[in-house]
């Protein structure tokens, strides 16, 4: 529902420019901002690149796509940037005064990511359980459940996590305060525990009565299971939370990183190629290199279902020129293959 449906949302720009050079640039540091948004808001790891001739926009003199592994191994486009050249200008007369007063055609750019990045989020971090949330995208880094076992103990407990609430709202993570919930519905424990665990919550953190004679609080990490939790004093807990959600955090993404590296290959035949793909596991991320073939490209997407996803600039030992495995022609870096959504 969130990668191909009839109506979806997107956050999309487009620029014009006086110069090819500004076009260029500003298309290049619109890919970087996607680069950053994924890598390091998202914990998704992605390689980034140009795409081949036949994946470009329509239209467009260069598309660059950043492209994330999903836990089913198919790659996902999460975001592209395109230089428009004078294409779109000139077939919708976008026309600019110069400093000599002569009319010119802009140079124009457009990029966007939309709403399937909330699916990449899901794919890239879910579990049997739920969602897994990395603590710098999340809505709330905390949610507080107080354990009320009768009226006696109900106002003490309470005032313990509305101080608790406060001290934590003085911590900033990044570039927001600390964001808390408190679930202090009557309902069951388990039922409520289970919902904040699906919603993926970084922190579910117990607060019962022996929790607030000894000043402390029982902390859970939604990185490490439904069932992880540790008992710390309420000291700690707000003094260390910012280098916990920073855990997580790097956490996630190296997790997604050691997913993707090993569901990776360089491949350097046509053989190993067709093995890797054909396997029952799908595969996963293909590195070959590639002469960018039309007729090579169709008869892969035909045959296999993959794609030419992007020519990675990301990967180092992919810009070394080799032969392409397909033609035999000569070819200066690798391309990115893999099944796609």
């Amino acid at each position: 529902l969130f990668l191909r449906t009839a109506e979806f949302l997107w956050q999309e720009g487009h620029t014009a420019h006086a110069t090819r050079e500004e076009a260029e640039i500003e298309t290049r540091k619109m890919l970087e901002v996607y680069v950053k948004f994924a890598t390091e808001y998202m914990a998704m790891p992605v390689h980034y690149g140009a795409k081949t001739k036949s994946e470009r926009f329509p239209g467009a003199v260069e598309t660059y796509s950043i492209e994330a592994m999903m836990q089913d191994k198919k790659a996902l486009q999460a975001g592209t940037s395109h230089f428009l050249g004078q294409n779109f200008a000139k077939a919708s007369g976008i026309r600019f005064q110069t400093k000599l007063e002569t009319e010119e055609y802009a140079w124009t750019t457009s990029w966007g990511v939309s709403t399937r990045l909330v699916g990449a989020l899901l794919m890239t971090h879910a579990d049997d359980d739920g969602m897994v949330i990395p603590p710098r995208l999340a809505p709330a880094h905390v949610v507080v459940l107080p354990v009320l076992r009768g009226d006696e103990t109900k106002a003490a407990v309470m005032d313990y996590v509305a101080q608790l609430k406060a001290d934590l709202a003085k911590v900033r993570y990044h570039d927001r305060p600390i964001e808390v919930e408190v679930d202090a519905r009557d309902v069951r424990g388990g039922e409520k525990n289970w919902d904040w665990i699906k919603k993926g919550v970084p922190l579910r953190v117990e607060v019962g009565p022996r929790d607030v004679e000894s000043s402390a609080v029982m902390v859970s990490r939604r990185d490490r299971g439904a069932r992880d939790k540790t008992s710390m004093s309420r000291e700690e807990f707000i003094n260390g939370i910012v280098v916990m959600l920073d855990d997580m955090q790097n956490g996630l993404l190296q997790k997604a990183l050691a997913y993707r590296a090993a569901a990776s290959k360089t491949v350097t035949s046509r053989e190993e190629f067709e093995a890797f793909f054909s396997g029952a596991d799908g595969g996963g991320f293909a590195f070959a290199h590639f002469s960018c073939d039309e007729k090579v490209e169709n008869d892969l997407k035909e045959r296999f279902k993959v794609t030419v996803r992007n020519i990675p600039e990301d990967v180092p030992s992919a810009l070394v020129p080799g032969t392409c495995i397909f033609t035999g022609v000569p070819c200066d870096r690798q391309v990115l293959f893999a099944k796609s959504y």
